[in-house]
């Protein structure tokens, strides 16, 4: 498996996302001592704590996918490992953040960390249980897991786009999307869902058997490849 990675874009990203901790660390310790030492300055304190708090969540942002190690892409790499020489697997150097091509074709990979049970019902994506350690991270401003039928809809068609301006609009490829989560704690049940999603241990598998069922043929591999980075 060739992998081909925008490091300068990960390391731009970590520390964008370690200076806006720290930074949020100043701007909440402020709000604190004129919320307790300047009451007459009440306004500017929740200004602060708001802010502060806002400054959080992209440092969080920031940090979950490019400052901690394994990142995100290096889950991925390790998950995949073993596939053959003719999958390309992207990381930020493609439209969508990770995007794979291969004989199983074109999937846009979307990573969560999220533990505990993920269950997709009543159309929505939900988690149950996870023990403590879920429970504080959603007290304290985890990333819950939102749309992730909309996201990934969203990275198709970003993808179909980006293919349809450098290819004949008959050559381009089904773009596919798959839910992969992450975390030793998650247990994924996709039954009923409009598209796949498994855990990480269980992604190379689906993929090998898609390349069974449908494989891509050679030649119109190369011609999905030219359309992105070749390093």
């Amino acid at each position: 498996m060739r992998i081909i990675k925008n490091e300068a874009l990960i390391k731009r990203n970590s520390r964008i996302g370690q200076w806006t901790s720290l930074g949020a660390l100043v701007v909440l310790g402020i709000g604190m001592y004129l919320s307790f030492q300047r009451p007459d300055l009440f306004a500017y304190s929740i200004g602060a704590l708001i802010l502060g708090f806002t400054m959080t969540q992209v440092g969080m942002y920031f940090s979950n996918r490019f400052g901690r190690s394994p990142r995100p892409d290096e889950k991925l790499d390790a998950g995949l490992k073993g596939l053959p020489g003719d999958v390309t697997l992207y990381h930020y150097s493609s439209p969508v953040p990770h995007l794979l091509v291969g004989p199983m074709g074109v999937w846009a990979l979307l990573p969560y960390h999220q533990r505990g049970s993920i269950t997709y019902d009543r159309n929505r994506w939900r988690i149950r249980g996870g023990g403590f350690m879920q429970a504080y991270m959603t007290i304290f401003g985890q990333e819950g897991l939102g749309r992730p039928d909309t996201e990934a809809a969203g990275q198709i068609q970003v993808v179909s786009k980006h293919l349809a301006a450098r290819m004949e609009e008959s050559s381009v490829p089904p773009i596919n999307a798959v839910l992969v989560f992450t975390q030793d704690r998650a247990e994924v049940d996709s039954e009923g869902a409009p598209l796949p999603a498994v855990h990480l241990k269980k992604l190379k598998d689906l993929l090998r058997q898609k390349a069974k069922e449908n494989p891509t043929r050679s030649e119109e591999l190369l011609r999905i490849r030219a359309c992105f980075p070749q390093e």
